[in-house]
């Protein structure tokens, strides 16, 4: 059976030994393998781990895995995690093992490492236009026969690109027509575009037209009423393009995706389900941050929100100690923009649930204690949620992941 992950290579992660370059964790494991240290299953901070620390939460992403993964299938979707939120093989084998089909990746750095692991299908969901990238796509096609991925295009030049750089390759680049929006991100803005830039890739015998591709979050994460209309006007034009391009895909089975994170649902609404009969289309989400879930951006916006029944569990902490009182109201926490993500919100205090933090340095949170002030002291190890969990995995290359006893039950390498 073919594997879609080269799990020995998964497997071997365990077998080098930890050392200094892994921050935040004990200096009493130096030496030790992750193996080894898996084994002894220590009590975290009795250890001696050194603050700050990045951890995930054992329960949690089992219940984020089994609740995506039964979503997906209710709703008739497969699904391509973005690797790029945390970058790590071994989370990726337990996506693969709970169902995933492929893995999403957004430049051919990303791709690289996945080969490295053995990782055989992939989406790369941007447009790729330089010369040594796909030079090496096309290495990698022409030397495993069972390496399949696709990539987008939304130019005539882009094709043309495309097509020059991969003049004697064996076999073609497979490429879905992205469509846009407007004030978005990438995708062609117009059906007269779409339709050009597909003609383009079925006319080059280096490409072939395999699906069509989107994101329905390029304007952001907003779920008012206009916000949900122009979504699912978005899908529309995504939907009408699949039908309209029909008689030109040059694949049996017609690839469609989209779905980042928020808003996944509208996905499935509107790309399955009464296509022409003519048509065999595969709908693909490509959501990412469902595995970790978060305190913050995707609490209030995922289809799966914790507050939900059966809805998907924050899995990601970062825990620092209070390095300082200076004023009544005042903690100066040992984390910040080194350490935890930023970009789509503050990290929130779990341990202190009337605390804020007000503001990130680099190496410094400014928590407002207010009504959550009992006691807190300079020494105390807090606990805080984070909002995104891209920009956090990135900033930790090995991360415990925890039991419900802050037991060590694992310990995850990330490659950024």
């Amino acid at each position: 059976m073919r594997s879609p992950i080269d799990y020995d290579a998964v497997a071997a992660l365990a077998n080098e030994p930890l050392d200094w370059r892994f921050k935040g964790l004990p200096a009493e494991w130096w030496g030790a393998t992750a193996a080894q240290i898996r084994e002894r299953s220590p009590e975290l901070f009795a250890s001696g781990v050194v603050g700050p620390v990045c951890v995930l939460h054992a329960s949690a992403l089992t219940h984020n895995l089994v609740t995506m993964a039964r979503w997906c299938r209710r709703h008739g979707v497969e699904l391509a995690p973005h690797g790029k939120t945390h970058m790590s093989p071994q989370l990726l084998a337990r996506q693969f093992d709970a169902g995933a089909t492929a893995v999403t990746a957004a430049t051919v750095g990303q791709v690289r490492i996945l080969r490295a692991f053995g990782v055989r299908d992939v989406l790369l969901a941007n447009e790729v236009v330089d010369r040594a990238g796909l030079v090496w796509l096309a290495g990698e096609l022409d030397a495993d026969p069972d390496f399949r991925v696709v990539c987008w295009a939304d130019s005539v030049r882009g094709v043309e690109l495309m097509s020059a750089a991969l003049q004697g390759a064996r076999r073609p680049l497979d490429v879905c027509v992205e469509v846009g929006m407007a004030g978005g991100r990438t995708g062609c803005r117009t059906a007269g575009e779409i339709d050009e830039v597909a003609r383009a890739v079925a006319a080059s015998p280096q490409l072939r037209l395999v699906g069509v591709a989107g994101y329905e979050a390029a304007l952001g994460h907003d779920l008012t009423a206009d916000a949900l209309t122009v979504v699912t006007d978005y899908l529309a034009d995504v939907r009408a393009a699949v039908v309209r391009l029909a008689d030109r895909f040059e694949t049996d089975d017609v690839l469609v995706t989209a779905g980042g994170s928020t808003y996944f649902d509208l996905v499935a609404d509107a790309l399955t389900g009464d296509w022409p009969a003519a048509l065999t289309v595969r709908t693909v989400l490509r959501s990412g941050c469902y595995l970790t879930h978060d305190d913050g951006l995707y609490d209030r916006t995922s289809p799966l929100r914790a507050a939900d029944a059966g809805g998907l569990i924050p899995a990601m902490s970062v825990w620092a100690q209070v390095l300082s009182r200076p004023e009544a109201d005042l903690a100066l926490v040992g984390m910040g923009r080194r350490d935890v993500s930023f970009d789509q919100g503050l990290p929130v205090p779990k341990t202190l649930p009337g605390g804020r933090v007000t503001r990130l340095n680099d190496q410094h949170a400014y928590l407002s204690l207010g009504a959550a002030d009992t006691g807190v002291g300079v020494g105390d190890w807090l606990r805080f949620g984070i909002s995104h969990p891209c920009t956090t995995f990135d900033k930790w290359p090995l991360i415990p992941v925890l039991d419900d006893d802050n037991r060590v039950v694992d310990l995850i390498r990330t490659f950024f």
